[in-house]
């Protein structure tokens, strides 16, 4: 699993980077608390521009974590939320955001003693 040509390899790699990208998380975490239209994400992610939700969405629904749900009215009404296997992705995604809060004091510690020792990088780009 370690050959990067190999085609499960990559397809390993390609999903990890998916599912570890900011706005899938955040994604993610949100409909975990039930279906949501698009506005009403973008007003729950505010950071998120309308293009990057919408890739995310489309990327999410490609592989089978989010479903999409037109309803036909005026406007037509269109609803986001996880499959089944979205919701399995939950706890994982839990888990890691768990271990980041409970260890981002020591990791803030370890980059301020690296950045102390290897000088800061402004620091570093400003004499060059």
């Amino acid at each position: 699993m370690k050959d990067p040509s190999n085609p499960i390899c990559r397809t390993i790699s390609t999903l990890l980077s998916r599912i570890g990208d900011k706005w899938t998380v955040l994604v993610v975490g949100t409909l975990g608390e039930g279906p949501r239209r698009f506005n009403e994400l973008r007003r729950e992610i505010p950071s998120v521009s309308q293009r990057m939700l919408t890739l995310t969405l489309r990327n999410l629904e490609r592989d089978g974590l989010v479903s999409r749900t037109v309803t036909p009215s005026i406007p037509p009404r269109v609803d986001y939320e996880l499959t089944e296997l979205g919701q399995s992705l939950q706890r994982p995604i839990q888990g890691l955001t768990d271990w980041a809060i409970g260890n981002v004091e020591r990791i803030h510690a370890a980059q301020a003693e690296f950045d102390a020792a290897h000088d800061a990088p402004d620091q570093r780009a400003e004499a060059a």
